[in-house]
C-alpha cells in the first residue's frame, strides 16, 4: 500500500533524542558505541497506555543511533558482546505485590530487531550483565519474589548461560534451569548522574523533553506543544524554539489557541493519585506570561469547540479511560456514569454519551464548567450490546457526526481487535462505521477528507472519512529509527503535526 505521508520537518531534533532523560550509559570502545537506557515512561504520560523504558546504541563519532528498543521495564544493566553486533540489556521490577519480574533482552545491532530470552511467563528482573567470552554471559538477577524474604531487595541470584551461538537463541529459550545460581549480595546502584555526565560529555545539547501531549499551528506558522515538564513551549518558523513555560507538577496536557492568537488556554496535567484540583491556565503567545488561571472542580479536559471557544468536558474519575476529547464539537461531549435512577456516580453504573449547549460558555473566551442543568445524555455510550467502552480521542464532522476512538474492556487488558474508531449518529448513537485495530489510539484528528490516528506502537493509519476504509498506513521513523506518536493535529488539508515520545514535533503534509 503506498504511503503519502511525507515528513517535512522536525523540530525538537537534538543527540540522544531516542531516549530522553539517561539512566544508564554503558561504552564499547573498541567499536565506538555507547548503549543509553532511558528512564521508564509512560507513552503520552497517561496511566492506561504502554509503558516502556527506550535503549538507544548510538555511535560516538556522529551521535547517530544506530539501533533502538522499547523495554517493557525500567533498565538495570547492559553489556555488549565481546565479538557479535549484539547488546544484552536487563530489565525489570516489583509488580507491586508479590514478584520481581522482567527481560532479559537481546538487541541485535545490524537488524535492529530485539528478543526476549527467559522463557518464564514473568520472566526476572535482570540487576546485572556480564560477558565473560563470547558464549558465557553472567546474569545477576532479583529473587523470583519476596514473599518471607526480607532479603530480597538486597539479594539476588547469580547464574552463567552457556550457548554457542547467541545470535541464532529463539526466543524464551533460557529457562530456569540456566537461570539457576547460588545467593549473592546484589546492590541495586542508581546509574542517572553518571549517564547524564556521559552523555554531557559527548554533547551539550541532549535535553531530556518527553511525551508531547499536544499541538497546535498559529497563523504565522509558529508551532506551539504541549509536553511533560513543560506547561507550553513555541516554536519559530525557522525550526528554532522562541520560549518554553516549565512546569515542575506534570506540565501541559490540552490546548485552545484564542481568536486573536495573542493567547493560548493550556490544560494542566496532574498525577492521577494527586488530590490537588485540575488547573487550567492562559498563556501568552508572546512570551509564554501566564495571564489567567482557573481551577475545576473535578477532572476536566480542555477542549476547543466548533466555535472556537474553549470548553470544559468533565473527564470522569477512571482517568484517561474515561477522558473523551472531541475537537470542533457544536456541543461539550463527554462519557459519564449513571445510575438507572439517575444519579451520577464514579466508575459504575450506565456509560452515556452525554453533551452540554455552548451556551455555556461565556463570550469572555474564558472555559467553564458545565452546570448539571445544562447536561443531557443522549445514548448509551457502547452501541454493541455487552460491551463496555472506554473514550479516547475524536473529533465532529461538518456533518454533525462524531469520530472517536477507544477501547472494550476486558479483565486481561486489551485484546485483539480491542481497540476502534467510530463514526457514529449523534441522534440515534448508530455506527455509520467502525474501524478495529489491536492497538490503542494516542492520538485522532481529520480534515475534510482523511481521519488520521496514530497508536502506541508507531503506527499512522489515514481513513476514509465518509467510509472509514483504510487508504494508507505506516510506522513512523526518523532518520531509519522509530518513533512513538503521542500527540496529533490536522493544521490543514492533508497537514497532520505529530508529536511524540520523546519529545520531537513532526510536520508532515501527504504528498
Amino acid at each position: 500500500m503506498t504511503t503519502p505521508l511525507r515528513m517535512d520537518r522536525i523540530l525538537g531534533d537534538r543527540p540522544f533524542a531516542e531516549v530522553g532523560d539517561p539512566a544508564l550509559a554503558v561504552g564499547d570502545e573498541g567499536r565506538r558505541l555507547l548503549a543509553v537506557a532511558g528512564t521508564h515512561l509512560t507513552v503520552g504520560g497517561i496511566p492506561g497506555f504502554r509503558r516502556i523504558a527506550p535503549v538507544g546504541v548510538y555511535s560516538t563519532d556522529d551521535l547517530a543511533c544506530r539501533a533502538l528498543l522499547h523495554g517493557r521495564y525500567p533498565v538495570h544493566a547492559m553489556a555488549f558482546h565481546p565479538r557479535l553486533p549484539l547488546l544484552a540489556v536487563g530489565t525489570g521490577g516489583y509488580d507491586g505485590g508479590y514478584f520481581f519480574e522482567g527481560e532479559l533482552l537481546l538487541l541485535d545491532l545490524e537488524t535492529g530487531a530485539a528478543t526476549s530470552l527467559i522463557e518464564h511467563e514473568l520472566g526476572r528482573q535482570v540487576l546485572g550483565l556480564e560477558w565473560l567470552d563470547e558464549q558465557k554471559l553472567r546474569v545477576l538477577m532479583a529473587p523470583p519474589d519476596d514473599w518471607q524474604d526480607k532479603d530480597a531487595w538486597s539479594e539476588g541470584h547469580m547464574a552463567v548461560v552457556h550457548r554457542a551461538d547467541w545470535r541464532a537463541l529463539p526466543p524464551q529459550s533460557i529457562t530456569g534451569h540456566d537461570l539457576a545460581g547460588p545467593r549473592v549480595a546484589a546492590p541495586r546502584p542508581d546509574g542517572r548522574e553518571s549517564a547524564r555526565r556521559t552523555v554531557s560529555g559527548l554533547s551539550t545539547d541532549w535535553d531530556p523533553q518527553c511525551n508531547v501531549r499536544a499541538v497546535e499551528e498559529l497563523s504565522d506558522g509558529r508551532i506551539v506543544a504541549a509536553l511533560d515538564g513543560a506547561r507550553l513551549e513555541s516554536w519559530l518558523p525557522s525550526g528554532q524554539r522562541q520560549w518554553a513555560v516549565p512546569d515542575d507538577d506534570g506540565g501541559g496536557r490540552d490546548i485552545v489557541i484564542a481568536a486573536d492568537e495573542r493567547s493560548a488556554w493550556v490544560g494542566l496535567a496532574r498525577p492521577e493519585w494527586e488530590k490537588a484540583r485540575q488547573a487550567v491556565v492562559r498563556l501568552s503567545l508572546e512570551d509564554g506570561r501566564q495571564l489567567d488561571r482557573l481551577a475545576s472542580s473535578a477532572p476536566m479536559s480542555l477542549v476547543r469547540c466548533a466555535d472556537g471557544l474553549p470548553a470544559l468536558a468533565p473527564a470522569g474519575s477512571l482517568g484517561e479511560r474515561s477522558r473523551l476529547r472531541i475537537r470542533h464539537g457544536s456541543r461539550i461531549y463527554f462519557r459519564e456514569t449513571v445510575r438507572k435512577e439517575g444519579k451520577r456516580i464514579p466508575g459504575r453504573g450506565e456509560t452515556w454519551l452525554a453533551a452540554a449547549s455552548l451556551e455555556a460558555i461565556p463570550v469572555a473566551e474564558q472555559p467553564r464548567e458545565p452546570a448539571e442543568a445544562e447536561v443531557r445524555r443522549l445514548f448509551p455510550y457502547s452501541w454493541a450490546a455487552g460491551e463496555t467502552h472506554f473514550a479516547g480521542p475524536g473529533v465532529e464532522t461538518a456533518e454533525g457526526d462524531l469520530v472517536h476512538a477507544g477501547t472494550v474492556h476486558h479483565g486481561r487488558g486489551l485484546q485483539p481487535g480491542g481497540s476502534f474508531v467510530v463514526r457514529r449518529n449523534t441522534t440515534t448513537g448508530e455506527p455509520t462505521w467502525v474501524f478495529r485495530t489491536d492497538r490503542r489510539a494516542t492520538g485522532l484528528d481529520s480534515d475534510t477528507e482523511t481521519v488520521y490516528v496514530t497508536y502506541d506502537d508507531g503506527e499512522i493509519v489515514g481513513l476514509d472519512l465518509r467510509d472509514g476504509t483504510l487508504r494508507w498506513r505506516r510506522h513512523l521513523t526518523v532518520a531509519a529509527v522509530a518513533v512513538l506518536p503521542t500527540a496529533l493535529t490536522v493544521a490543514g488539508l492533508g497537514r497532520p503535526l505529530i508529536g511524540t515520545s520523546d519529545g520531537r514535533l513532526l510536520v508532515c503534509s501527504l504528498g
